[in-house]
């Protein structure tokens, strides 16, 4: 093993859930390691998340701005920085680092506004650095399995997709931190549950299928009486070449934690996949038995096999599936570092991704204003 990767982190200070799940994924395999952080937007709680962490006091900042202009100057500086802000934060955060060509590994979606999104593409477009997306169940082996079946042509010519993403936090109004920022407009951008999960779903049903979505029709609700942005939603979904899919996202679902699922059926059989059992891909081939292909088990392709960590039967899921975007982009990071290409194994959620979630928001919302209408996703 090379030496790790010099890591920053903008946000994700004490109490902060998604920051921690980045910190350990980073850990795992013992490719990154945490050096400098602004991690917070008050000076008080950086320097306390700071220390609580361990940092070197000189290397936590009170401002993203004011890290990303010393790393880039120090001869040890970081070499990526994971950004786990609220999703207002994402591009003004992101574009002080790409500009100065330190790597980017962002939290979805990629920002709250089509403006930033086409700013933030922009900015990656003019740097040398790589970005990151961390749509993580795409570093499920499972799903790595189901995308290179279809790939493979198991299932033959594709006909439906179905999707959907349910929980239940949000079933009353939010009275929490964690709640507040994600319903409201001006941090969590225009779409609610749609934003915050729908994009997963999303995400995830292109990446397995490899589809491509040409125009939608959504029917958006705001169940929860004064909330301003969606927390249920119903999306019908026209993919180039034909097929036909359906997402539901919702997070006034009692009885549903976190309730991610995939079906995909082509002319030749079907998948299905639940998040909640990550471990477990269901193959039927058309006129034949049921079959449940599990992860390390007999029948697991080299997709499935490149990401496993242990053996069959030991559960792997939620913080793996980050932690195998972190070794990604590591391995693309190490490429970069010695001068070579990205091994063409290599897969993370990139700028494309982050732009195609912000597409699929901004129709949803388009359509819903017109009353369920047909409308393309924007260029």
């Amino acid at each position: 093993m090379t030496r790790p990767i010099r890591l920053g982190m903008v946000g994700g200070g004490n109490d902060a859930f998604i920051g921690a799940v980045h910190r350990i994924a980073s850990r795992i395999d013992g490719r990154f390691q945490l050096v400098a952080g602004a991690l917070s937007s008050t000076s008080e709680k950086a320097q306390a998340s700071g220390q609580a962490l361990g940092l070197d006091p000189a290397r936590t900042y009170d401002d993203f701005k004011s890290m990303a202009i010393r790393e880039a100057r120090l001869k040890d500086g970081i070499e990526a920085v994971a950004i786990v802000t609220p999703n207002h934060v994402h591009y003004v955060a992101a574009r002080e680092f790409l500009k100065r060509d330190i790597h980017v590994i962002c939290d979805k979606p990629l920002t709250s506004t089509m403006a930033d999104a086409r700013k933030m593409a922009k900015a990656v477009e003019d740097s040398k650095a790589l970005f990151v997306l961390t749509h993580n169940y795409t570093g499920y082996p499972m799903m790595r399995q189901a995308r290179q079946m279809v790939a493979n042509g198991d299932l033959g010519t594709i006909r439906v997709v179905q999707v959907e993403y349910a929980q239940d936090w949000l079933t009353e109004p939010e009275d929490f931190k964690q709640a507040a920022w994600r319903v409201d407009p001006a941090r969590s951008g225009a779409g609610g549950s749609t934003g915050d999960i729908g994009t997963h779903a999303f995400n995830l049903a292109g990446f397995v299928t490899g589809l491509e979505v040409e125009s939608l029709c959504a029917d958006l609700q705001s169940f929860v009486s004064g909330r301003q942005l969606d927390d249920n939603a119903h999306v019908m979904l026209r993919y180039k070449g034909g097929a036909r899919g359906m997402l539901w996202c919702s997070q006034v679902a009692p009885g549903n934690e976190n309730g991610l699922g995939l079906r995909v059926y082509g002319d030749k059989g079907g998948i299905e996949w639940r998040q909640e059992n990550p471990n477990q891909l269901w193959f039927t081939p058309y006129g034949e038995p049921k079959r449940l292909l599990t992860r390390g088990g007999k029948g697991a392709l080299d997709a499935a096999e490149r990401v496993t960590r242990i053996p069959a039967g030991h559960p792997e899921g939620y913080l793996e599936g980050f932690a195998t975007i972190y070794r990604e982009a590591a391995d693309a990071i190490e490429a970069r570092r010695s001068g070579q290409d990205v091994p063409a194994d290599v897969t993370y959620p990139g700028i494309a991704d982050g732009m195609a979630g912000m597409q699929f928001v901004d129709a949803c919302v388009r359509s819903s204003k017109r009353d369920g209408a047909w409308v393309k996703l924007a260029s």
